[in-house]
């Protein structure tokens, strides 16, 4: 048996904040890296950078917005890139991988979830759909009885206790009904939190919005997550959330999550 360190975190552009990101994985090394929010087309990824630490790299860019990628110390077989069930949607939102392990392998996949903008906005039922294409495609995955691992930015806090202010904060963007139903059926799949599985009770959040010194103020939500299938949690052994690159000079809003599995 062997124990594996598998991270998501949203950078909030992987240029701006690469100086930050190569700190943070000379110090926490992790074995697998889930990102979100390259800003980026793949010829314009540090791969240089990241490749010299040791990691494989799978990636899908974008312009300007969105992107998505996974860096990983074992080989990456079987890459998806996009999420399957809208031929139309051109956004880099979503990337999957098989991670091979010695004596087995993890599937892995990074997703960046829609913000939504505005529950009155035409990018809010897009959000919606984004979820139920990946509810329809982990349920297909999950019947492949693996070792998997879908993480990432959700822009969806499941509970009152990931949330600063629930009474305030319901109904809007990232804490609305119905952004949490379909998270809800998602993990209703046979998905589990590995934070909330680790932490029962604990509040603590993965992003704090940088306006009004959200941060300092402890306004944050808990919007990132990893979501293990059920033999991945059985050998779960931990699940952080590492604050300190929000505490680094010009921070992503994002902290990374971290979780260690025995595969």
């Amino acid at each position: 048996m062997q124990s594996i360190s598998i991270a998501t975190f949203n950078v909030n552009s992987v240029k701006a904040r690469l100086s930050n990101l190569l700190v943070w994985l000379d110090e926490a090394k992790p074995d697998i890296v889930l990102l979100q929010e390259l800003k980026c087309m793949e010829e314009a990824f540090p791969a240089m950078e990241i490749e010299e630490r040791g990691y494989n790299l799978a990636i899908h860019g974008q312009k300007t917005y969105n992107g998505v990628a996974i860096l990983s110390k074992f080989p990456l077989d079987d890459i998806l890139r996009g999420l399957p069930g809208d031929d139309s949607d051109e956004q880099a939102r979503y990337i999957e991988a098989v991670a091979s392990i010695p004596g087995g392998a993890v599937r892995i996949a990074s997703a960046y979830v829609p913000n939504g903008q505005s529950v009155d906005s035409d990018k809010f039922p897009y959000k919606l759909r984004f979820l139920e294409r990946l509810q329809d495609h982990w349920r297909r995955q999950l019947s492949l009885h693996e070792i998997a691992v879908l993480g990432g930015d959700f822009n969806n806090a499941p509970d009152p206790i990931d949330v600063y202010d629930p009474a305030q904060l319901d109904g809007s963007v990232c804490y609305h009904p119905a952004e949490r139903e379909r998270l809800r059926a998602l993990l209703n799949l046979g998905l589990y939190d590995a934070f909330r599985v680790m932490h029962p009770d604990k509040q603590q959040f993965s992003w704090w919005d940088y306006r009004a010194n959200g941060y300092e103020r402890g306004h944050g939500l808990r919007i990132d997550h990893l979501l293990l299938s059920a033999m991945a949690v059985d050998g779960l052994q931990s699940c952080v959330i590492d604050e300190v690159p929000r505490q680094q000079e010009k921070p992503s809003d994002h902290a990374p999550v971290i979780c260690v599995l025995n595969v």
